[in-house]
């Protein structure tokens, strides 16, 4: 049989051993620090006004009375090849110094367009620098169709279309020939044959 002779510690140092070999015993048990994945940084969000809801200051159907906004009428010229008859032209309204901040920015031109006297179609187009303006175009048709019951393919990155309940939208991105600034159009209408 094997004898073990044992020495007696101080009190003291009793405690600092015991407090280390618990200290050891945690380290032990804790599971391994395992570092977070690099992500990639948050994307901003946008401003609400690249949603082209704010351009919605009445809704469709409103009759042209009942808009309690100081509007103006504005003569749109048409080609005759798209033969659109008398009858069927809207009257289109400017709406005076009232028009919503739309793409951070507030619209050259902002139409409320009516036919027989109710609200039928909204056009509104911003100036954009030309060097932003296919982002702020990107960003903003990714917004539009986020939300879009059905949305069409566009050939190129200069249109966006879809609709959402009983609006269709059409956004367009034209470069203007000096090449200093882009316009973005965009068309709210009711889908065709649905009266508004």
């Amino acid at each position: 049989m094997l004898k073990f002779a044992s020495r007696q510690m101080p009190a003291g140092s009793q405690a600092a051993a015991a407090a280390a070999t618990a200290l050891l015993l945690a380290a032990c048990a804790a599971p391994p620090r395992t570092p977070l994945p690099a992500s990639a940084p948050e994307p901003i969000p946008l401003d609400a006004s690249y949603d082209w809801h704010v351009l919605l200051l009445a809704p469709f159907g409103s009759v042209l009375k009942d808009i309690r906004l100081p509007l103006h009428e504005v003569l749109l010229f048409r080609d005759d090849a798209q033969n659109a008859s008398a009858a069927e032209e809207a009257e289109c309204y400017a709406v005076a110094g009232a028009a919503p901040r739309f793409i951070a920015r507030v619209p050259e031109d902002y139409l409320l367009c009516f036919k027989h006297d109710r609200l039928s179609r909204i056009e509104a187009t911003v100036r954009l620098p030309a060097s932003e303006a296919a982002q702020d175009f990107a960003d903003a048709c990714g917004l539009w169709l986020k939300n879009a019951a059905a949305a069409a393919a566009a050939p190129d990155a200069a249109v966006c279309e879809g609709s959402e309940a009983d609006i269709e939208f059409r956004g367009s991105l034209e470069t203007e020939p000096e090449g200093a600034d882009a316009l973005l159009s965009i068309k709210l209408e009711h889908p065709a044959g649905r009266p508004p």
